[in-house]
């Protein structure tokens, strides 16, 4: 269902009774009215999905001695797509005091891990930072903890920071802004230029170190009105300050904090009764002489609609829910009151008004460049009518504008994310509604006993619920940071993960729901953010065509930009490839050119110029150029024109290298030898014949490793050849330069000749043919998800999931019980049963050993490249040996 509002004439609305005779108000109730009269009648089902259940994962069997219905949940989700939330159950330490948050990655949900936070009362706040990868606890006594990854593992956590107000329950809690914000442009979706579709907005941190850098810190409200803010010095300590929000303090029941563009913190709050004004404060932090210093000034309040609406004066006695719209934006907010069994939710909108004059100044000359004095008022922009009791609510965090202009395109283009927010319902339902216009944009109707499509009228859904006990409902709601995933924690303590349609529903043609996930892909790529929410919706048959055109777009940005993005669009591509059987093995190409690239720069930078007057290029560059001019066949005489005393090295960081310069010798004999196989995109290193950017770096490297091995024989890669006097260093280079003249970019892409596929024919009959370890088999649930059916899953407990699509896996992926567990970073086996404690990436599966065998320093640079991130970007996650 779509309204159409002017969004300006509800500005110029008053409130009281001048709003009943306004034709533009009128319009919205009476909408307001069919909307909600629709949802109460048995509907007709949608024309195509909204929200749907991708998974559920629930605790063990549990007594109910230790389920606590009656404690509030909290849940948060970070741009890293990790989830923290917390639960209804007692813990063993309960008598301890202790109270638990669990922590998942969306990827591998049952893999929980739960903290006992050491907090005293109930968690009452959970906050990431704009990072992703810290995050904030608060509690009802006044505790404030900070937690970070312990040796940067999603799932081991530590806290060594934290700030106490005793006996002030916190019930607002927010990092400090960093000053970054980037503005999502979906009208301009179609350019191609990245800086078009994504601009940085001028926007001023919270605080400011010497220099402009940002000051970390976070900022917290207590029920009593009091502000506190911690701040972060640089060694380490923390510098802790509070103020009163006004000087009569008074109970504060709920409140939020957002952040405005000139560096000042805006706080909303109220006591919880309707009939009391909701009070904002600007708040501003500084640090003077060593010492924080928080001020605060009053700003003009509101009084909810409802309570000024005779029909509805004492209907909705409490006010349940109070948002900012955005984080970065005080000028909107969402109100939410409530009585036992019914809700009803306005929405609030700050704006500058001309003051009226009086009537003796009107005829009074005005003076040059005097203008007409204005004042800030509350004005409302729309209300719901009467709804069920809403029991949680969850906003986006895509930064799209709202305007008229863009309420537009949206319409034009269908693109829906970041339009709606979603509030959850005592009967088990959520509903999507327009965060301006509150219209319905999308139902999902709650799994109370009954499956995802049952509808609240069905008689048989009402028999079940009577003998089952309370609905099941959302106790707490996220979104996801592209808002296509709502994580929501129902009323038992399960996790339930939900696709939300970019189209709300609407039927659109395969190009255009092709564009809106090309656009968020494109975003996540520009931001840093993982995009694991977005292959939530990308079908198997949708693959081929978004890695081609996530390429179109990227080769269109200026060379700059490429170079900033060449490892994440690898990234992208290889996440995507996994989701369908038949590209599935160029994923493993894609992972191979991640470590390609990683390898060939790590070689490169132990290069150093002979002469200190440095030439405008490095050795590596000189290095590449001279390998692109140079077409020669024979390794010695590419060499002859290059000075080798830039490659003089000593010895033992070469010798510590050797095994990833024997994961270049044996990937150039794999690809060579299985050339004349690749007739088809189903094996893998069929991506490698036409790359010849990637062909031209294996032949560079052959190049650099031949001079080593001149001056360190024992780096050199070990080949187990038929003849003595083979050189195979030699055949691979000869054979490599064929094939990369074939594909260079500087000329039109020809195939290989009979002679060259005759010569690659013979090489298993003179080299021994290594079988390359490709990717660690993916044990996420993303590849699960293809069907409509929603997964069950349990906490602790790593399901056997069925295959992808039900097909078999290719034979690549495939391991034998006996066969060798590979170290995919460092490229060493790990042996049939490894006994060392190990790592693997959430996103690709990379999987490497926790601890360093090494003690070179060489070998050690390598490692510390992969302490806080993967190949492809994605975060670690600790593996027990069994596992692995």
């Amino acid at each position: 269902m779509c309204v159409s509002l002017d969004l300006r004439a509800l500005f110029q609305c008053q409130q009281g009774s001048e709003v009943r005779g306004c034709a533009v108000c009128f319009r919205v109730q009476s909408v307001h009215s069919s909307i909600t009269e629709g949802l109460r009648g048995p509907q007709p089902g949608p024309p195509h999905w909204m929200m749907e259940v991708a998974y559920v994962c629930e605790w063990e069997r549990r007594p109910k001695s230790t389920h606590c219905p009656s404690v509030p949940l909290v849940c948060s989700w970070s741009c890293r797509n990790l989830v923290a939330f917390t639960a209804d159950l007692k813990n063993d330490d309960d008598d301890k005091g202790g109270h638990m948050i669990h922590i998942i990655d969306t990827e591998h949900p049952w893999d929980v891990y739960s903290i006992n936070s050491g907090h005293t009362e109930v968690i009452s706040c959970l906050e990431w930072d704009q990072s992703g990868s810290r995050l904030l606890s608060a509690d009802g006594d006044g505790q404030i903890r900070c937690w970070w990854m312990s040796e940067h593992l999603v799932n081991s956590w530590e806290s060594g920071l934290s700030s106490s107000l005793d006996g002030e329950p916190v019930v607002a809690l927010s990092w400090l802004h960093n000053g970054v914000k980037l503005a999502l442009h979906v009208e301009m979706s179609g350019s191609t230029n990245f800086g078009e579709k994504f601009s940085r907005v001028k926007f001023s941190p919270s605080l400011t170190l010497f220099g402009g850098k940002p000051m970390e810190g976070w900022l917290a409200v207590t029920v009593s009105g009091l502000v506190t803010v911690s701040l972060l010095k640089p060694g380490g300590a923390l510098l802790t300050a509070s103020e009163s929000l006004c000087r009569l303090r008074g109970r504060v029941a709920l409140a939020d904090i957002a952040f405005t563009g000139g560096g000042n913190i805006v706080v909303a709050a109220t006591d919880g009764n309707s009939s009391s004004p909701v009070q904002f404060y600007k708040v501003v932090v500084s640090v003077v002489s060593e010492k924080c210093r928080i001020d605060t000034e009053l700003l003009p309040s509101l009084f909810l609609r409802c309570t000024t609406d005779p029909l509805r004066r004492d209907k909705y006695p409490a006010v349940t829910h109070l948002k900012f719209l955005t984080r970065e934006n005080s000028e909107q907010v969402l109100l939410c009151a409530s009585n036992q069994s019914g809700s009803i939710v306005e929405c609030w909108s700050l704006r500058k008004e001309g003051l009226p004059v009086n009537n003796i100044f009107q005829h009074r000359s005005p003076v040059v460049g005097e203008k007409q004095p204005t004042i800030l008022k509350w004005r409302i922009l729309s209300a719901t009518n009467d709804l069920e009791r809403v029991s949680a609510v969850a906003l986006p965090k895509l930064p799209i504008s709202i305007s008229n202009t863009d309420l537009k395109v949206a319409s034009d283009t269908k693109f829906c994310p970041g339009l709606g927010l979603a509030l959850a319902f005592h009967d088990g339902s959520i509903h999507i509604l327009h965060r301006l216009s509150l219209h319905t944009m999308g139902v999902f109707y709650g799994s109370s006993s009954s499956g995802p499509g049952q509808r609240p009228g069905d008689d048989s859904a009402i028999k079940r619920q009577r003998t089952a006990g309370p609905a099941l409902h959302f106790k707490a709601l996220q979104f996801s940071w592209t808002s296509l995933a709502l994580a929501g924690v129902d009323n038992h303590g399960k996790l339930h993960m939900l696709r939300v349609s970019p189209s709300m529903g609407q039927m659109l043609d395969m190009n255009t729901t092709l564009r809106h996930l090309l656009f968020l892909l494109e975003y996540c790529m520009v931001t840093g953010y993982d995009w694991w929410d977005v292959l939530l919706h990308v079908q198997p048959t949708m693959v081929h065509n978004l890695v081609e055109k996530l390429h179109e777009e990227y080769m269109r940005q200026n060379q700059a930009l490429q170079q900033v993005l060449a490892t994440r669009i690898v990234a992208v591509k290889a996440s995507l490839c996994k989701l369908s059987s038949a590209t599935a093995a160029r994923a493993c190409d894609f992972h191979a050119k991640l470590l390609l690239i990683a390898i060939s720069s790590t070689l490169k930078s132990l290069l150093r110029p002979h002469t200190l007057n440095t030439p405008d290029k490095s050795p590596g560059d000189r290095l590449t150029e001279i390998c692109a001019k140079n077409t020669d066949t024979d390794i010695d005489k590419v060499m002859i024109n290059l000075k080798t005393e830039e490659f003089v090295l000593d010895g033992p960081p070469l010798q510590s290298l050797q095994q990833l310069i024997q994961w270049v010798g044996d990937f150039v004999l794999y690809l060579l030898a299985n050339l004349p196989n690749q007739g088809s995109m189903v094996r893998p290193g069929f991506g490698f014949l036409r790359d010849g950017s990637s062909l031209g770096m294996l032949r560079e490297m052959l190049v650099m490793i031949r001079i080593w091995g001149l001056l360190k024989p024992g780096c050199l890669p070990t080949f187990t050849a038929t003849s003595d006097s083979q050189d195979s260093m030699s055949l691979l280079f000869r054979l490599l330069t064929k094939l990369w003249l074939c594909s260079r970019d500087d000329g039109p892409p020809q195939d290989p000749d009979d002679s060259l596929i005759d010569e690659c024919c013979l090489l298993p009959s003179q080299l021994l043919v290594p079988s390359m370890d490709w990717l660690p088999v993916n044990d996420g649930v993303i590849v699960k998800l293809q069907g409509k059916q929603p997964l069950r899953l349990q906490f602790g407990k790593a399901a056997s999931l069925p295959g992808l699509g039900g097909a078999a896996p290719l034979e690549v992926f495939t391991r034998s019980p006996g066969s060798q567990r590979m170290d995919n970073l460092r490229c060493v086996h790990m042996g049939v049963c490894p006994t060392e404690e190990s790592k693997a990436c959430t996103r690709c599966g990379c999987v490497t050993m926790l601890r360093s065998p090494n003690k070179t320093n060489a070998m050690k640079q390598w490692e510390q490249r992969w302490i806080k991130n993967c190949l492809c970007g994605g975060l670690w996650r600790r593996i027990p040996p069994t596992f692995t």
